[in-house]
């Protein structure tokens, strides 16, 4: 088979696929990544073969205006990210028309140029399953985390309409012939397709193990903001407000930043570690707890690691994420706007004390570790591309 996967020029989403991509290239199967140019480099660096498609959408900007924004607020003029949908709705499903419109013709080019049998694409890449619409080949949707899109159907026909009517589509199924979901279900929504569970593989980019010392018996706590929020605004970037709000607690922190974000990390109480740039699937396996942000590879990696973990949130996928991971038992969720250090230093102490948050931890890791792995869920697609046939 020929399988093209697709996805807009977001890092993380892309990541959540990698491991199953990979499965169908050693599987045997031709694979292409299709995503716009800002993503090309990131793209390569997995290893896979890669194509861009369509041009550039400034998602930052929308994303800035939610997280500064709690309440709605007027809809996006159409450069930051497209008319919100007719009946209301989430305020993304505006830019991921956007985002769609920007990719979906130049994929059509290459899906019917490369021959492919097979769309592949993240929940909210639409210009995936719109594409295998017009080619007439079957799309898989295939989940970073929570399904956020499971209840948005209403909302999506609409935001999607005018796409739609352009490609000639009477309907768009934005589900998908199947799911390929990596989130265990004791945090997943009910998928709207038929559902093939795949263990969460942590990808998080390349890069070297970090060099630490041996544990010194203290809980070692991996403070982590991800890479989104820094590039919203430095104030939502809160690792180094972390750091010092547990600096005198009984713990070892690691805070694990990118080159860009050390600067923004402030005065750090002593025997806090920074590290650079380490993978998290590379550093986690060291730790015993985790301070983050709430975003989907963050908490399922802390999760193949059986990790209890206190999640500050500020956007709302972050939010769902969170209450997944809390819902399940295994963390604590504090809204950022309520982020005092007294209530970050309280959280993480009971987070550490109570044996039930590890344990239910661990638990989510069991069932992670249970699913099938991605190779067998490549003979699942295999069928379903069979049976399309």
């Amino acid at each position: 088979m020929r399988i093209i996967f697709t996805t807009w020029a977001w890092p993380s989403h892309l990541y959540a696929m990698v491991p199953v991509a990979w499965a169908c290239r050693t599987g045997g199967h031709e694979v292409l990544v299709a995503s716009p140019p800002a993503l090309a480099d990131t793209a390569a660096r997995t290893g896979l073969p890669v194509a861009s498609v369509g041009h550039d959408v400034d998602a930052v900007a929308v994303f800035r205006q939610i997280a500064s924004s709690p309440s709605p607020s007027p809809s996006p003029s159409p450069s930051a990210g497209g008319p919100r949908p007719k009946r209301g709705g989430p305020r993304v499903l505006g830019l991921l028309a956007t985002l769609a419109e920007a990719m979906v013709d130049d994929l059509i080019v290459l899906a019917r140029r490369w021959g492919a049998d097979l769309i592949v694409f993240e929940p909210t890449a639409f210009a995936g399953p719109a594409a295998a619409a017009v080619l007439g080949i079957p799309a898989v949707r295939h989940l970073y985390g929570v399904d956020l899109m499971s209840a948005a159907g209403d909302f999506l026909r609409d935001a999607l309409a005018p796409l739609r009517a352009r490609l000639g589509l009477d309907e768009l199924d934005v589900y998908g012939a199947a799911t390929v979901d990596p989130c265990p279900d004791g945090m997943q929504a009910e998928a709207p397709s038929p559902r093939l569970p795949v263990r969460y593989v942590p990808y998080n980019g390349p890069g070297a193990p970090p060099v630490l010392p041996p544990p010194d018996g203290r809980p070692r706590v991996c403070v982590t903001w991800g890479t989104t929020l820094s590039r919203l605004d430095p104030a939502f970037f809160l690792t180094g407000q972390v750091a010092r709000a547990i600096g005198d607690l009984d713990v070892e922190p690691v805070l694990a930043v990118t080159p860009g974000q050390r600067t923004l990390l402030g005065p750090l109480p002593p025997g806090t570690r920074v590290v650079e740039s380490a993978p998290l699937h590379l550093l986690l396996p060291t730790c015993d707890a985790v301070v983050a942000h709430g975003g989907a590879g963050t908490s399922l990696t802390g999760v193949a690691y059986g990790l209890p973990q206190l999640l500050v949130t500020r956007l709302p996928d972050h939010v769902r994420h969170a209450a997944g991971l809390a819902g399940a038992g295994a963390g604590i969720t504090v809204e950022a706007s309520k982020a005092e250090p007294r209530v970050i230093r309280e959280r993480l102490a009971e987070l550490l004390s109570d044996p039930s948050y590890r344990a239910a931890a661990e638990r989510l890791r069991r069932e992670t570790h249970d699913r099938p792995s991605p190779d067998r869920v490549v003979t699942d697609i295999e069928r379903l591309v069979s049976a399309a046939r």
